[in-house]
This record gives structure tokens, sequence and C-alpha cells, in this order.
């Protein structure tokens, strides 16, 4: 399942509304289980096999995804490289949960609260779309208030931001949880542990690329 543009009305004053809608059906069917990515899209690293994860704090299917992709991508092989970029779709409150992800990756209390804000945003209704209430919760959380105000707003964590939204753009994102691959495959809109096998197969498949064997 995805969580797309069209939701966000509901989700900006109620904490996260679940609302859904899909990638068109010619995007999700090309290939039979990818979209390639046209034009294909550099990675960070050309020696490794890069895979990203689009999602937002504030989509309730990412929510359900985040436990199944984070054990999948703790046992991914060493030339794998896993990342994550939060999406905005340009809408000031999931800016704010796209900064605190950032934030908390940078003070380095992300692996403590990664789940925890998905948990306040879609079990317990926590408004973490605004500054304020994101300061507070963090502080009840145990994370130094001053540090992680200095770093929110910081030019390293918005710089962050615009580039996600940048990549998100350049991969024709639309809805969200979403796979890219190599900066060539994007899966989404599938099961999540159809989009997960699926994944692997690109991986396999990324992995004959580059070693030459297509």
């Amino acid at each position: 399942m995805m969580f797309s543009r069209r939701a966000f009305v509901a989700t900006i004053f109620a904490c996260a509304a679940s609302l859904t809608a899909a990638l068109p059906a010619a995007a999700q069917t090309v290939g039979k289980d990818y979209t390639p990515v046209s034009p294909v899209q550099a990675t960070d690293n050309p020696a490794k096999i890069e895979v990203i994860e689009f999602f937002s704090y504030g989509c309730p299917h990412c929510s359900d995804f985040h436990p199944l992709i984070s054990a999948w991508a703790a046992k991914l092989p060493a030339d794998v490289v896993f990342k994550r970029v939060p999406v905005t779709f340009n809408r000031a409150a999931w800016t704010n949960i796209a900064k605190l992800f950032y934030t908390l990756e940078t003070t380095g209390d992300l692996a403590k609260l990664d789940g925890d804000v998905f948990k306040a945003v879609h079990g317990e209704r926590v408004n973490l779309f605004d500054e304020r209430l994101i300061n507070d919760w963090v502080t009840r959380k145990g994370v130094d208030p001053k540090k992680f105000g200095e770093t929110f707003n910081s030019f390293g964590v918005v710089s962050k931001v615009k580039r996600g939204d940048q990549m998100a753009q350049a991969y024709k994102i639309d809805g969200v949880p979403a796979i890219a691959v190599d900066g060539k495959y994007l899966v989404g809109g599938k099961p999540f542990e159809e989009m997960l096998a699926v994944t692997d197969k690109l991986i396999v498949k990324a992995r004959a690329e580059k070693s030459g064997k297509k």
C-alpha cells in the first residue's frame, strides 16, 4: 500500500489519517514488478548497490512497513547500502517531521527514537507536525532540548530536507513507501512482503549489471 500527495489535507490537522492512493496502474505494472527510473539517477558510491526507502513519519503505511523493512535492511549483504529519505511533497507539516528525522540522525538519537516517532504519530496521535510540540516530545524522551533545537533549524538539516525533496522529484515519487534500487528501479504500490521480494530480485539484477553480466 502507498500514501500519496492526495492524503495530505487530512493529515495536516489530524496527525495521520489513513487515506490511501496508489501510483498509476501503468507505473506499477511496467516489467510486471517495477518501474524503470528515467533518467537513471547517480548514486553516492558506484561500487555499492544503493537501496533507498522514500518514506514519511506522517504516512500510516510507512509506519506499518517500518518493522518489516528495518528487519530486512539489517540482513543486507555488504555490497548493498541502505538509505532512508523522508519526503515532504512541499507540505510544511511533513517538512517538520522530515527535519525531525535528520535532527535525530545528527544528534545520534535516531536509533533509539525512530520507532517511537511512528508510534507517537499513529498509535498515540501525538501532533509531531508542530515544531514546539516536537521539541516538547523529544525533551520528554530524554533528548537535550538545546542541542536538538539548534540542530533542528540548522543549515545542515534544512539542506538535507531540500536534497531529499530534490531526490523525490528526480525519482518521480508520487507516494510512499517506495523503494529505489541503484538509481535504476522503483518499487511501490504493492503488498509489503512483495515489495521486499521484488527489491531482493532487483538487487541481484543490479549486482549482475555491475559485474557486466546482463
